[in-house]
């Protein structure tokens, strides 16, 4: 059985933040069966922007403190990193008050930067993915519950897009972004290469409506964690009484058979049906992927992209031969 732990949670104080998230980890081992002494772990919050610093868009910085502390409790050695639609991770950090967090506690803000490692094969054999991100020993994923105008619902899966360095998500944003079932595949996919060892979904606040960024907070009221991101994503789903089909990153799991039934599931706190909703909303409109951008714009974006890969495969042979 996959366990999927999930619990009531409405408050960002501290110290009940604490013990909610103590009690969380608990049925999955607690912290200390995720990070051994000596680990480097990436914490990879959601860090949209800081542009909407009151908007509950990026994952609170309350949550990234607690776990972050737990990290250090256990012996790990802590680092948080992402590549964000906007701006740069340390400015989107000190926007939304977490630089503050990582200064105090001493912990480095990494820019994620490209360099290829070989995912699982297939059509996206040649995604590009963070070197800091899977050079880490472990990965906590830390997502945010958020309606998408163009994904439906972003949670686990969709954050660790974030490991894919800013300009290039642009791409696959445009080579992918035609059929939403291939986009999500790709998700899927990077989900898989990443494989974080833990996630721990922020659904104290969620933000609903034309999300990811133009929505409204709402309080939800919940925390979730498990090993299978998967999974986790799908009881979120449950929650929000959101149908798998209308997910592209759900869908696609569950197409490609790394989501595991529900049968195979096991809630040793609350079920999803204790936690459910039935009034979220989703993203008044809906926009492509691609950003509707025309083809010949898309295929100058994709000459550029080729050109910027070949051009640092070629540098870096040169300088192992040097």
């Amino acid at each position: 059985m996959v366990p999927v732990s999930l619990l009531r949670a409405t408050s960002y104080d501290l110290d009940l933040l604490r013990e909610k998230v103590v009690a969380l980890l608990e049925p999955l081992g607690g912290i200390e069966a995720f990070v051994k002494p000596g680990d480097r772990v990436l914490l990879k919050p959601n860090l949209l922007t800081g542009a909407r610093p009151t908007k509950e868009c990026t994952t609170r910085p309350e949550l990234v403190r607690v776990v972050a502390e737990l990290v250090l409790a256990a012996g790990g050695q802590p680092f948080l990193g992402d590549s964000p639609a906007f701006g740069s991770a340390a400015g989107v950090a000190k926007a939304n008050g977490l630089a503050a967090i990582a200064q105090e506690l001493e912990i480095p803000i990494v820019e994620f930067r490209g360099q290829r490692y070989d995912s699982l094969g297939g059509e996206f054999g040649h995604l590009r993915l963070s070197k800091e991100a899977m050079d880490a020993d472990v990965v906590i994923n830390l997502p945010k519950v958020k309606s998408h105008c163009q994904l439906t619902i972003t949670l686990g899966v969709k954050n660790l897009f974030g490991c894919v360095p800013g300009k290039l998500k642009a791409w696959w944003h445009l080579d992918a972004g035609k059929d939403a079932a291939r986009f999500g595949r790709m998700l899927v996919e990077t989900a898989q290469t990443i494989a974080p060892n833990l996630t721990i979904i922020d659904g104290i606040i969620g933000h609903e409506g034309n999300g990811p960024s133009n929505g409204e907070p709402r309080l939800l009221g919940l925390l979730g964690a498990s090993a299978n991101v998967f999974a986790l994503d799908q009881a979120l789903l449950d929650i929000l009484q959101v149908q798998p089909e209308r997910v592209p990153t759900a869908a696609a799991a569950l197409a490609l058979g790394v989501c595991p039934d529900r049968t195979e599931v096991a809630y040793p706190l609350a079920q999803p049906a204790e936690l459910a909703i039935d009034d979220w909303q989703l993203s008044s409109f809906m926009i492509p992927i691609d950003f509707g951008l025309p083809r010949v714009v898309r295929s100058t974006f994709k000459h550029l992209y080729i050109k910027l890969v070949k051009e640092r495969f070629s540098n870096r042979e040169l300088a192992g031969r040097s």
